[in-house]
């Protein structure tokens, strides 16, 4: 049975069917928003520690030559992945060439070689966007991994350098992380580690998939009551607390999973997450974080309730109001400001394909 999914995006409908069917004028509105960001080399935040006086002298682009726009490393970086995926399932849009040319530009070795070399390149890089964009980076990796396509071949291929690096520093830092980070922003602990879990397993990395069950099992196996009733703060584009049931639906048993959920959420927490975040400013790049987290928080409740027995009385609530949250969200995608054009369309696009894929197994 056909399951169409219809949003208000803008001045145009999203239209979603059996999770592959979007409509290429509609695609096209959302991929151009990182086809003209990811070439913009200001405003840029770059996050570069200036360790000498040389350093400052440096541009975003000398940097990073790949990924120095869309504001920050790590938007570039899921901008890149958001334009692979729309090739991947939109062969035919109009803006193909466009779009090719741009990854042929990014992909190029020698850019890449220099994006690998920045992490060992100075004395704090090896922590240069841990863990989100590493975790955005290993999603990269793994769409490209899994699309036979001669152009995604090579680009996987010069993509190695920065992989192989990134999973490096991650795998170090994983056996050292003694404590979760449990923002609702760039560290935290459990979105990264849902992605990285993925690329492991579909890449058949079992040592890192092992190190990763392990260390999510030590950090959230024994929470309970989270108190998600505090959230969110006032710049979250992820839930704390979602994240971390988001993760461990990954990691438990079924019917483990299901104990584990039951002693998670209290009511008051329950009631909290549910409600639509407000958001006051969108030309204010931390207050429109807001948006996101709307699309966050309903990928994570779809796939709680993909989960749960029809018998479980959270399923529906889940269900829908992540249908609620994604509906109100999705319009809000292109509004027109920097602060979210950078990076909500990537948000908006992997929400999407997350809402309606399989639930893990």
């Amino acid at each position: 049975m056909r399951n169409i999914l219809l949003c208000i995006v803008g001045s145009f409908a999203f239209q979603w069917v059996n999770a592959q069917t979007l409509d290429l004028e509609q695609v096209s509105k959302l991929a151009r928003l990182p086809l003209h960001c990811i070439n913009n080399e200001y405003p840029n935040r770059n996050g570069h520690t200036i360790e000498a006086a040389s350093d400052a002298m440096l541009l975003p682009n000398q940097l990073h030559p790949s990924f120095y726009g869309c504001l920050d490393w790590h938007s570039s970086v899921h901008g890149h992945w958001m334009l692979v995926k729309v090739l991947k399932l939109y062969p035919q849009i109009s803006m193909r060439d466009s779009i090719i040319a741009l990854l042929n530009g990014s992909f190029e070795p020698s850019k890449i070689n220099a994006e690998a070399d920045y992490f060992s390149k100075y004395k704090t890089s090896s922590s240069f966007e841990r863990t989100y964009g590493w975790a955005w980076l290993l999603k990269l990796d793994q769409e490209l991994y899994t699309w036979n396509d001669p152009l995604a071949k090579k680009w996987h291929a010069a993509l190695q350098p920065l992989t192989k690096k990134v999973l490096e520093l991650w795998k170090k830092y994983l056996h050292k992380q003694t404590y979760p980070n449990r923002t609702g922003v760039h560290p935290n602990t459990a979105f990264g580690m849902v992605f990285a879990l993925e690329w492991a397993r579909t890449v058949k990395d079992t040592s890192f998939e092992h190190a990763l069950v392990q260390r999510a099992t030590y950090f959230y196996l024994s929470n309970t009551a989270t108190p998600a009733y505090l959230e969110p703060d006032g710049s979250d584009f992820l839930s704390p607390s979602l994240e971390i049931a988001d993760l461990m639906k990954m990691v438990l048993p079924k019917s483990t999973f299901i104990t584990w959920l039951n002693k998670f959420y209290e009511p008051r927490s329950l009631k909290r997450i549910i409600e639509m975040p407000v958001v006051s400013d969108r030309t204010d790049m931390q207050i429109v974080h807001l948006d996101g987290l709307a699309l966050s928080r309903a990928w994570c409740m779809k796939g709680i309730a993909d989960v749960l027995p029809s018998s479980h009385p959270w399923k529906k609530l889940f269900e829908q109001n992540a249908s609620i949250m994604l509906k109100k969200a999705l319009p809000n995608v292109t509004s027109g400001n920097y602060g979210g054009d950078h990076w909500l369309a990537s948000f908006a696009l992997y929400a999407l394909d997350r809402y309606h894929k399989p639930t893990h197994e």
